[in-house]
């Protein structure tokens, strides 16, 4: 087993009870609340602990990115990861991740990605990720078209770690007449794919048959073991023998020296698990998504 170090970064410096003034945390929380002061402050907080996990033995540091909620003010993942790349010294960073469908120009996303693994002296794991909801609102992207830009995206991005340039690029989604980035991971051919699920069969089963690490997200363990079983079908399929290196789980856990400080400190977590996941459900899940 590999432990991975993970925080959202929050900022919950506004009072519970403005926030139960609205009915979701994500997208019309106004950032009249936000404190930018305090924020700053956290950023060094929060990029700190990062060390610290570093130091402390854990395997990687994972990072997400999210935009217009305060349950997560990491807005550029690949930039945390340019900063870790230089800060810590030994962690694998996991970006867990780029939100692909919502991404319009994937050969700078390449570039930005090969950049944090040249960095880190080729630490970086690549997440692609298809995002919740409220990604597709922030960024004004049809949500119809979340799987198809996804895997599209996914292509070119592999293209340019793998192909010489230049190149020309005329999918259905990306067009691009020049592609020749002078910005290539350390790591050959690329550095290691990852991507989560919390319901989609079908991101398990494209995950499966391409080898990459698969992390389902907040589901219970009795989902997570489906997931799992579309995982392995996807990879029998292309005659892959899935490994315990294939297979990731997030546990949201509190620790301390003692049960009751640990009690104690859960308290606090549980806004974490409540008011930042309300939202109604157009939200979360858009119509055609």
């Amino acid at each position: 087993m590999k432990l991975y170090y993970f925080s959202e970064m929050p900022h919950h410096e506004f009072p519970d009870e403005e926030g139960d003034k609205y009915p979701s945390l994500r997208l019309e929380f106004p950032n009249r609340f936000f404190d930018r002061e305090k924020a700053a402050a956290n950023y060094q907080r929060y990029l700190t602990e990062y060390e610290f996990a570093d130091q402390a033995g854990f395997e990687g540091l994972m990072i997400n990115e999210h935009h217009s909620t305060p349950s997560c003010v990491n807005v550029g993942v690949n930039m945390t990861a340019a900063v870790l790349g230089r800060t810590t010294r030994r962690a694998k960073i996991l970006l867990l991740g780029n939100i692909l469908p919502i991404e319009d120009n994937p050969v700078r996303m390449a570039e930005q990605l090969a950049m944090a693994d040249l960095i880190s002296g080729g630490r970086v794991l690549s997440g692609f990720v298809r995002g919740v909801g409220i990604e597709t609102w922030w960024s004004n992207t049809n949500p119809v078209h979340n799987r198809e830009r996804f895997e599209e995206c996914h292509d070119l991005i592999l293209k340019c770690w793998t192909s010489p340039g230049p190149f020309r690029w005329e999918g259905r989604h990306y067009h691009f007449r020049h592609v020749n980035p002078w910005c290539l991971p350390l790591q050959k051919p690329h550095p290691p794919i990852w991507t989560p699920g919390t319901a989609s069969p079908e991101t398990a089963i494209w995950a499966g048959r391409l080898g990459y690490t698969y992390v389902p997200f907040l589901v219970p363990p009795e989902i997570a073991r489906e997931l799992f079983d579309y995982y392995r079908q996807g990879a029998a399929e292309v005659g892959r023998t899935v490994t315990p290196d294939n297979l990731g789980f997030l546990i949201c856990a509190v620790t301390a020296d003692t049960k009751a400080k640990a009690l104690e400190a859960g308290r606090h977590f549980v806004w974490r698990m409540g008011p930042t996941l309300r939202a109604p459900a157009e939200f979360m899940a858009p119509v055609g998504m």
